[in-house]
């Protein structure tokens, strides 16, 4: 591709800049409500009239008249005249020197002199020396007439160049000030016509923000639905087949019992797993976590003691898929099921003003007793989870059981599933 010129590129490079500069701009007045742009346009007037004033007034100090041409070196064709008390002094810019005047003849003996004509008036008379070689000319005058008419020529200048500067001044002054209004009449256009525009934009932005937000929950959340899928771990369900083929030989009717147990978890388990929702309701978690709990019941029997208190009004209440199951396995693993005595698993939920609140408390040893190797995702998941659903409103807090355990509670928007 060939290179642009010098100049197209400078040019093109001015115009991005224009463009950038008026698109800050316009998004800054549109951003500001009404009364802060008016409230910016009077302290803008405000401050205009007094740098006016300050810059424009003409009255801080003697004005400085600057001639065009410097001294020595004056353009040899200007003409230049010199007044003073000996008489005037000029130099034309070309031409031949004028003559001096003749003076009068003296009437001849016996002649009478000319009278002057009626209306003019007697000159008086003036010598005049004119110099050949630089061609100036000297007129005498008295030493009077001179002084005054020096005196009335620099007046003359003077008023004149105040004149002139006074006239810059009050053009300066009228620029400045219309510059001020027309720059805050377009700020005013700008914010009228293109306010509408930079809202839809910003709307838009926000809108698109969202969308891509949830678009990224959503990813996440079926990523981790899979990953919980996966994590539905064979040697559970070879477990507890093995029992169920054990117990069939020993005790049948506790084997039919186990059998049934696992169909209920497996049919509330696999459609959760086949749907991938991002929100479910707790009923359905609910019955997932009773049917699991009841196979771990036959497995622990008298070691494990399950107390849920979640009432009917609540079932429909939104809450995220698998986290229930997810808190239950931490507490079995992690506390329970390590204890030679087995103990208590109480599920609890309950509204507390906006939010709906679960709690999943246990009497074991604890976490950190002992590694996990069951199927729960964590809890710095399911903080994650949590963050990336609901954002602050969601949390998950961790705290000491007495005398022994953990009590684990998870507070989401109080809202009720679709």
């Amino acid at each position: 591709m060939p290179a642009r010129p010098p100049l197209q590129q400078s040019f093109a490079s001015s115009l991005a800049w224009l463009h950038k500069g008026f698109d800050a701009t316009a998004t800054w007045v549109t951003q500001l409500s009404w009364w802060k742009f008016f409230l910016f346009a009077a302290l803008s007037l405000i401050a205009a009239s007094i740098v006016q004033e300050e810059l424009f007034s003409g009255s801080g100090g003697p004005a400085v008249v600057r001639s065009d041409s410097k001294p020595g070196k004056r353009n040899a064709d200007e003409p230049h005249i010199v007044i003073d008390d000996t008489g005037i002094r000029f130099n034309p810019r070309k031409g031949k020197v004028p003559a001096p005047p003749e003076p009068p003849q003296p009437p001849e003996p016996g002649e009478l002199p000319v009278p002057p004509a009626p209306g003019e008036l007697p000159v008086p008379p003036a010598a005049a020396n004119a110099n050949p070689d630089d061609g100036s000319v000297h007129i005498e005058l008295p030493p009077q007439i001179g002084e005054e008419l020096s005196n009335a020529i620099e007046e003359a200048v003077d008023d004149m160049a105040e004149q002139k500067v006074e006239r810059y001044h009050n053009q300066a002054s009228t620029w400045f000030k219309s510059f001020v209004s027309l720059l805050l009449l377009a700020l005013f256009a700008t914010k009228a016509l293109m306010g509408g525009k930079k809202r839809a934009e910003a709307e838009t932005q926000n809108a698109n923000a969202a969308a891509e937000r949830e678009s990224m929950q959503r990813q996440l959340s079926e990523a981790r639905m899979q990953m919980m899928q996966a994590q539905v771990e064979p040697h559970f369900l070879f477990n507890t087949l093995a029992s169920v083929e054990y117990l069939i030989e020993t005790n049948p009717p506790r084997a039919s019992a186990m059998q049934r147990s696992l169909i209920q978890y497996l049919r509330a388990v696999l459609p959760q797993m086949r749907d991938n929702a991002v929100v479910t309701n707790l009923g359905r978690e609910a019955d997932m976590v009773k049917a699991y709990l009841n196979l771990l019941k036959m497995r622990m029997e008298e070691r494990l003691t399950v107390d849920m208190q979640i009432p009917d009004e609540l079932r429909s209440a939104a809450f995220p898929p698998m986290m229930l199951q997810s808190m239950v396995e931490n507490a079995i693993k992690h506390g329970l099921e390590c204890k030679p005595e087995g103990g208590t698993l109480k599920i609890v939920a309950e509204v507390a003003g906006s939010k709906l609140r679960v709690i999943v408390s246990d009497d074991g040893v604890g976490f950190g007793v002992h590694p996990s190797d069951g199927t729960g995702l964590g809890l710095p998941t399911i903080r994650e989870r949590l963050k990336l659903l609901h954002g602050d409103q969601g949390k998950l807090t961790i705290t000491a059981n007495a005398p022994s355990g953990v009590i684990a509670t998870i507070e989401v928007p109080y809202q009720v599933s679709k």
